[in-house]
């Protein structure tokens, strides 16, 4: 039984500075990810702020707040089945150094906070994130 979803991903601006795109791509596409939607801005600050209100309360939702919007990013669709899970697990824990070999963030992130790519924690958010970034 297919269990078909979409999930937002964002190469944040470390990986974007780095031209890491095309590979972080590949990796995606190396694991069965569709990418159905990509472009590539930048946001003001208030659009980040906006975008992670989830962590307003958060101690390093200002920092996470400027830095992504210190460069360009590339925003994405992904879909395939278990689209939220399959991405959050090829992207690796959230500190680089805790990331499992072969995910995203340990071949790439620099710190907790470069960690060089973002992805939808839940179907629910992923909806939300999916509408932020690209409103039809």
């Amino acid at each position: 039984m297919s269990n078909l979803e979409q999930t937002l991903s964002i190469i944040k601006p470390d990986a974007v500075e780095r031209n890491l795109e095309n590979e972080i791509k590949e990796m995606f596409k190396n694991k069965g990810f569709s990418i159905l939607k990509e472009k590539k801005i930048q946001i003001e600050k208030s659009e980040a702020e906006k975008f992670y209100k989830v962590h307003e309360t958060k101690p390093f939702y200002s920092d996470l707040c400027a830095y992504l919007s210190s460069g360009p990013i590339v925003v994405m669709v992904l879909e395939k089945d278990s689209a939220v899970f399959e991405n959050r697990e090829l992207m690796g824990a959230t500190n680089p150094k805790d990331a499992k070999e072969g995910t995203i963030r340990k071949k790439f992130g620099i710190s907790i906070d470069k960690n060089s790519v973002h992805g939808s924690d839940s179907i629910e958010n992923a909806t939300i994130e999916i509408n932020f970034f690209f409103k039809d």
